[in-house]
């Protein structure tokens, strides 16, 4: 299908990038990898006046460290991200997850910032940047300011950034394996390379045998990515017997939806299932 006509334009900076958006507002969408935007312009699925490409916009592609936190600039690919040995060392359960979106091609063009914008509650990124307690660094009008993850995703596509806002970096506290921690991201998709029923994104650390924190993110269980903050309470200070109990409550406080995929109920079901393949093998109890 033929997307419908828009204005196009290239800014060179951030700051301009941010005035566009601030003079287009809800008129302009960002184009960053085209892996989200493209698709929904071509179903005629979104009708932007104004398409803002900051793909080529300097300094706003790469990863490096910052004491105990990670910082990923929003433009890089997913390629990118699974290749960087920080990313491998610090932040497992990304390198993990970004190992599953789509195929090498959408890897390729793809971008961090792009997917986690897009805010697809079905996505594999949400959930993790959930999982991993993320905040998000938004470049506005007014300068920079820092979004828990949590606060971030607010609806069905919908994230808290303003209109004349832009994602510019991601922010992560490193989990390493030295400190105890263990990762694992499943999703259960009827073919390959498509959209998650369900995915589980999983952040464990142990601590003599016993489960000490864990993080649990869910994709596709509502209309936002969600933790699975009963199953989290009832992991800690349990070993591999407790996993099971601890998984059952895992769809809890979510509203899955249904579709020709699956039911509501066989999301709840998937949910369960994989929060406790999951959490066993993050915490080496599989």
């Amino acid at each position: 299908m033929i997307p419908p006509a828009f204005e196009y334009v290239r800014p060179a900076s951030v700051d301009e990038a941010v005035r566009t958006l601030g003079v287009a507002g809800e008129d302009a969408k960002v184009l960053a990898g085209g892996q989200s935007l493209l698709p929904l312009l071509r179903l005629r699925l979104t009708f932007p006046e104004l398409v803002v490409d900051v793909g080529r916009i300097p300094g706003l592609r790469g990863v490096r460290e910052n004491g105990g936190t990670l910082v990923i600039g929003a433009l890089t690919t997913h390629h990118d991200v699974l290749a960087d040995p920080l990313v491998r060392r610090h932040a497992g359960l990304l390198a993990a997850a970004t190992a599953t979106v789509a195929d090498p091609a959408i890897r390729h063009r793809g971008t961090l910032g792009g997917s986690l914008a897009h805010a697809d509650p079905a996505g594999d990124l949400p959930a993790v940047a959930l999982a991993l307690d993320a905040e998000l660094v938004a470049a506005g009008p007014g300068g920079r300011r820092t979004i828990p993850a949590r606060e971030f995703f607010v609806d069905y596509l919908q994230t808290s950034l303003r209109p004349d806002e832009l994602l510019v970096e991601v922010r992560l506290p490193k989990t390493d394996e030295s400190d105890g921690w263990g990762f694992h991201y499943e999703k259960f998709s009827r073919v390959a390379q498509a959209w998650a029923v369900v995915g589980v994104a999983a952040l464990v650390r142990r601590d003599n045998g016993h489960i000490a924190e864990a993080r649990v993110g869910l994709s596709n269980m509502g209309s936002t990515p969600l933790r699975a903050s009963a199953t989290e309470e009832a992991l800690v200070g349990v070993g591999p017997d407790g996993v099971a109990g601890a998984a059952r409550s895992a769809a809890e406080g979510t509203r899955p939806t249904g579709d020709p995929s699956a039911s509501p109920e066989y999301r709840a079901h998937l949910a369960r299932v994989l929060t406790r393949r999951s959490v066993l093998a993050a915490a080496g109890m599989g």
